[in-house]
Order: C-alpha cells, then sequence, then structure tokens
C-alpha cells in the first residue's frame, strides 16, 4: 500500500509541474508554491500530508495526524488550505473537514498563523510551518476562538477512532480523489487510535495532583496586551492555570489550603491561635486598668496641689492687708 501511495504521489507531482505553463512563473506567489509542492513531495512527513488541486494550485488539500499523547492521537483530520494572491506575503485561510471536537467543520478557524491574524504571519513560514503550528495547536485551550468548539476528552477519543474510517466527503470528484489519495498515506503512517476503558480514565484522575498557582496581588507587575504566537488567540490577560480534567472537590480543597497542609493541623493551629488572642487579652485588660487609675490618681494629685497653692496665696494676702 506504502508503496503505491507513493507512486500516486509521484505521478501528482508531476501533473502539478506540467500545469507549469498554465500560470506566470515569473508570478512570485506561483512560484512559491511550486517550490513548496516540490518539498512536500521530496520531503515527506509522518504527521500530514497536503497537496494543491490540479486545477487550482491555490487551492490545497491536507491532513493531520492527532498529536501523540492527546485524546486526538491516531485521528487523522482533513482540511483544506486557501491561499491569497499574494502568498506567502499574506497568509491562508484553513477549514477542517472532519469533526474532531476541537474545530468546527466547514468552517475558516481562528489561529495566529491564519488569514484571522495577518500581523503575526511572515513570509518565511509556508504550508508546511502551518500544519506543525496546526497540529501543536489541537490540544491547546480554546479559549472561545472563532471556529473552535471544547468537546470533552472522551468525545475526542470516539471522534479520532471514527476519522480513520473513511476520508470526508467534499467538492468535486477530482478533489475527492485527492482527499482519498491523502487519506490512504495518512493510514499507512498513523498508528491506531489507542484505546481507553472507564477505569483507566478514572485512575489517572485519582492519581493526578491539582495544579494550583497561588499568586499574591500585590506583587503582579501590570499585564499588558502581547501576541499569541502558540495560540488560537491573543490574551490581553492571563489567570492561574487550574487544571478542569481533575475532581472537583480536589479542586476545592487545593484553592481553600493552598499551602498543601492538612486539614487537621489548620484547624489545630487556628484554635491555638484563638487561645493565644485570649490569654493576651486577658492580660492586656487589666494593665489598661492600672494605667487609667495611674492617670486619675496623677490627676487628682495636681488638683489638690493646685487648691492648697490657692488657699496659701489667699492666706498671704489677707494677712498682709490685716498688717497694713
Amino acid at each position: 500500500m506504502k508503496t503505491v501511495t507513493i507512486v500516486k504521489e509521484q505521478r501528482r507531482f508531476c501533473l502539478v509541474v506540467g500545469m507549469a505553463d498554465k500560470y506566470n512563473l515569473k508570478n512570485p506567489a506561483v512560484k512559491r508554491i511550486l517550490q513548496e509542492v516540490k518539498e512536500m513531495q521530496s520531503n515527506p512527513s509522518h504527521d500530514f500530508m497536503s497537496l494543491p488541486l490540479e486545477e487550482n494550485i491555490f487551492e490545497w488539500q491536507f491532513a493531520i495526524r492527532g498529536p501523540r499523547d492527546s485524546e486526538f492521537e491516531g485521528g487523522i483530520y482533513h482540511g483544506r488550505i486557501q491561499l491569497p494572491a499574494e502568498y506567502p506575503f499574506k497568509p491562508p485561510s484553513f477549514m477542517l473537514l472532519t469533526p474532531s471536537g476541537r474545530f468546527e467543520t466547514q468552517t475558516k478557524i481562528c489561529l495566529s498563523i491564519s488569514n484571522h491574524h495577518p500581523e503575526h504571519w511572515q513570509p518565511s513560514w509556508s504550508v508546511r510551518t502551518a500544519l506543525v503550528a496546526l497540529i501543536a495547536f489541537m490540544p491547546t485551550n480554546p479559549n472561545g476562538a472563532l471556529g473552535s468548539l471544547d468537546y470533552k476528552k472522551e468525545q475526542r477519543r470516539t471522534l479520532a477512532i471514527k476519522s480513520r474510517y473513511a476520508a470526508p466527503r467534499f467538492g468535486t470528484p477530482e478533489r475527492q480523489k485527492l482527499i482519498d489519495e491523502i487519506h490512504e498515506y495518512m493510514l499507512s503512517q498513523t498508528p491506531p487510535a489507542p484505546q481507553h476503558s472507564p477505569s483507566q480514565e478514572q485512575s489517572r484522575t485519582e492519581e493526578a495532583e491539582p495544579e494550583v498557582y497561588v499568586l499574591n496581588p500585590e506583587a503582579l507587575p501590570a499585564v499588558e496586551g502581547f501576541p499569541d504566537q502558540a495560540g488560537d488567540i491573543i490574551v490581553e490577560e492571563q489567570e492561574p492555570h487550574i487544571n478542569a480534567d481533575l475532581n472537583p472537590s480536589g479542586v476545592e480543597a487545593s484553592m481553600e489550603n493552598p499551602s498543601g497542609v492538612p486539614s487537621n493541623l489548620l484547624l489545630e493551629k487556628s484554635d491555638t491561635s484563638v487561645q493565644n488572642l485570649k490569654s493576651e487579652t486577658r492580660v492586656r485588660k487589666p494593665d489598661d486598668r492600672l494605667l487609667t487609675l495611674a492617670a486619675i490618681g496623677l490627676t487628682l494629685a495636681i488638683v489638690v496641689l493646685l487648691l492648697k497653692k490657692f488657699i496659701s496665696s489667699t492666706e498671704h494676702g489677707a494677712l498682709f492687708m490685716d498688717g497694713s
């Protein structure tokens, strides 16, 4: 099967090169596209395959392999790429045709390498670069990006298994022929999707530890907008990451007790602190009373001295008047 697939690829490459007469080879876009086709054929990848249509080299079909160690592992995901007339100075657009639970089908998806974010695109990037990035985006958090989905992992695994059964049906017979050839090649390169039983999923969840980062808001610098080079959308602010796939009760416990100290020790420590606070309060109350009494006594002493001085001065004046 592999030998037959390679022969088909070589035949298709010869046909694409033979179409060069239909296009202006001095056109930078045409020249670049034919160069990428040649590179794709001479250096094939186990993780993806992409070729242009015979009737339009600006329209490509591709298939990517689901990333390893993820819920997409073993899946084969087809899609189409539309290259602009200004390629490679403007980015391509991407559309998935195979249900994956990560991207909508037949909808242009929003990626930092797609036409939704032309400010990130670099002319040195190619179709190969974009497909490698697309595979890396598969297991990431969609964050509500355009054309993204957020299915559960088990649903995505089911779709990964189904994706191997047959290539999607799309477009003209000539396009479908290319899709089928790419699917045949990817089947020869992609091992079957791993099977996960519910007990294995439960054991993985129990073994996983909550991943919580405790941040001091006062110590954090101001967050400024920055371009996202490895995600679907540009994120202005980032929140502490919490693994949502873990047991919710475990996450709550970690959030309430971020230091990881057992709850019984925290309660004992809290009771001890309350008792110490009460004892300190009892000690401070007598001290406060003594200070108050001392202040009152000092005030009375001053008043008595003033009265004595006033009386003595009054008696001295009276004696002086009698003598005169």
